[in-house]
């Protein structure tokens, strides 16, 4: 089993479904937005943001999976993007579940100035929305919510992937 793990990182189809996964779920995002009309918050934006981290760290990887520098940077960029995406959430879901008027997100994204992602890309990182309303449950659970499970997921995932890919070779 640990030979499968450590082998996966060197499979073009294993980055590909990284990237579709973290894809879909941004498309998922999208139909929310667009299609059910519900507005993002500027969490909503960085988590959004977050996921995009991982769609590219799936196609860095799926790029040259054999060579090691490239392999190691779509590891690193998948740690940073499911760790920070899961820290995004755990404090998107506090706005939620304690929402007060001292505790608040910005209405704007703080963006640097030489990439204003919000005016370049509106349709998508154009927050108009709260961080504390909660406009959609599944099963009980808000967004922000299942985007604690989703981003623990990829941290799971990339802690079992990226620890056996770095396990000496056995003889």
């Amino acid at each position: 089993m640990l030979s499968t793990l450590k082998s996966l990182s060197k499979q073009r189809w294993a980055w590909l479904l990284l990237a579709a996964s973290a894809l879909s779920l941004e498309m998922c995002a999208l139909y929310f937005q667009h299609i059910m009309k519900l507005e993002p918050c500027v969490m909503c934006v960085y988590e959004r943001i977050a996921m995009l981290g991982l769609i590219f760290a799936g196609l860095i990887g799926a790029a040259a999976p054999q060579n090691i520098l490239v392999r190691l940077t779509a590891f690193l960029v998948w740690g940073v993007s499911a760790v920070w995406g899961g820290l995004l959430a755990v404090e998107h879901t506090d706005y939620q579940m304690n929402p007060s008027p001292f505790a608040t997100c910005e209405f704007l994204p703080n963006f640097p100035s030489w990439a204003p992602l919000h005016e370049w890309l509106p349709w998508l990182f154009n927050p108009s929305g709260d961080c504390a309303e909660i406009s959609w449950q599944f099963l009980g659970y808000s967004m922000p919510q299942w985007l604690i499970v989703s981003f623990g997921i990829y941290c799971v995932l990339f802690l079992f992937v990226a620890v056996t890919a770095l396990l000496p070779a056995r003889k």
